[in-house]
């Protein structure tokens, strides 16, 4: 009788891969890192294991949006007082923040809970084309579609 197979944490071995975000859309970028980060491109997937790779994201400011997302989607953030809403459009976030803009919406794709942050844990995103792993060898990685 055969059973499935269960990864153990000191069997995963991780990879560092770099992509490059320069044209590509925000949410097919998004949904593909995130299933590198759970480790689904793997054979050895287990949903309840953290067996994904490390993921450098660079020109995370040259990143595009379709339609008008640009000046009608905006990103809320709350600071927990009466009155404390704030709004940014993002168009805002892209030219300011764009670091933060694609770790929120890959966080959004990653599992809630401590499994969720620990993969978290493992994407490093650079507005420039520039990045500080150089010692750990990434490999380019090249999205599909």
């Amino acid at each position: 009788m055969r059973t499935t197979y269960m990864a153990k944490a000191n069997e995963i071995d991780r990879k560092w891969y770099v992509v490059d975000a320069e044209g590509k859309t925000l949410g097919r970028l998004a949904s593909e890192v995130a299933s590198i980060l759970r480790g689904k491109h793997k054979p050895t997937f287990t949903p309840h294991i953290d067996t994904g790779d490390h993921v450098i994201i660079l020109n995370a400011s040259k990143i595009e949006l379709t339609g008008k997302k640009l000046t009608d989607k905006i990103y809320y953030r709350h600071s927990q007082h009466p009155g404390g809403l704030k709004s940014r459009t993002a168009l805002e976030m892209r030219t300011n923040y764009s670091e933060k803009m694609l770790e929120l919406t890959i966080k959004g794709m990653l599992p809630k809970g401590p499994l969720g942050r620990q993969m978290f844990k493992k994407l490093h995103v650079f507005a420039g084309a520039e990045h500080n792993h150089q010692a750990q060898k990434p490999e380019v990685y090249e999205l599909r579609g």
